[in-house]
């Protein structure tokens, strides 16, 4: 297997433990996180997700994009953060659907 097969293994095996979860939540609150939410491939299908999806609620501006840069740095993985206010039919079916993490 060469370099650019192992990155696409560890890419796609993507599994969200307790210490992972409690290092994601540890981070956004110093930034003001007052609501998390996980959703997307990670949640539904982790065996296939390249990326963890969250919903970020009290976190806005600039402020989330320097959330999420941190949370790479320091986790390693890649992150899409979405905030979660203004509300949306999209907000509203992570909110009913996601797994709250705040």
């Amino acid at each position: 297997m060469d370099t650019s097969d192992r990155k696409y293994a560890v890419e796609v095996a993507m599994h969200i433990d307790e210490n992972t979860i409690n290092m994601i939540t540890s981070i956004a609150k110093k930034y003001g996180a007052t609501q998390m939410i996980l959703f997307g491939s990670a949640l539904e299908r982790p065996d296939e997700a390249r990326d963890i999806d969250l919903a970020c609620g009290g976190v806005t501006g600039w402020k989330l994009f320097q959330l999420a840069a941190q949370l790479e740095d320091t986790l390693h993985i890649n992150f899409d953060l979405v905030p979660i206010d203004p509300s949306s039919r999209f907000i509203r079916h992570i909110e009913t659907n996601g797994k709250r993490l705040i």
